[in-house]
């Protein structure tokens, strides 16, 4: 896991799930994600040194699509960009794992602006999350 730079703020992401325990399991056990404090209600993570929580609460209503490159991307969504190595290592994670994917890993916009790796998979309460890497960095915003 890539050190925070102190520089760049950190985000706080707090999301709903409805099984405290399959929670635990999925951003724990799945993803590796270091657990901080936590209560009977919810439990702090530590997303690449960025506060994300999930909170125990009813699940959110009915998601929206959008097409992406041809493929149908679940909105809201949330992740991180990681690097190549370990967008690539948390892929074969996720296969070990037998995920689900909604997305399965691949590269979208190849040779066009904005080249990247992308994958999109759902925790366990429904919340689906993005992963995605740019081997050029200056193509993260290109217009």
């Amino acid at each position: 896991m890539t050190a925070p730079d102190p520089t760049v703020p950190r985000f706080h992401l707090a999301v709903p799930v409805d099984d405290l325990a399959a929670a635990r399991r999925f951003y724990g056990e799945v993803l590796g994600l270091p657990q901080g404090r936590s209560a009977d209600t919810w439990v702090d993570w530590n997303l690449h040194g960025h506060q994300f929580v999930t909170h125990l609460a009813p699940r959110a209503g009915e998601r929206a699509h959008n097409v992406v490159d041809g493929h149908d991307v679940p909105v809201p969504h949330f992740g991180l960009l990681l690097t190549v190595p370990e967008f690539q290592e948390l892929a074969d994670r996720l296969r070990a794992a037998e995920t689900e994917f909604v997305i399965e890993p691949y590269l979208r916009f190849a040779g066009e602006k904005g080249e990247q790796w992308t994958m999109f998979l759902l925790d366990p309460a429904g919340n689906a999350l993005e992963f995605k890497a740019f081997a050029d960095d200056a193509q993260v915003f290109a217009a």
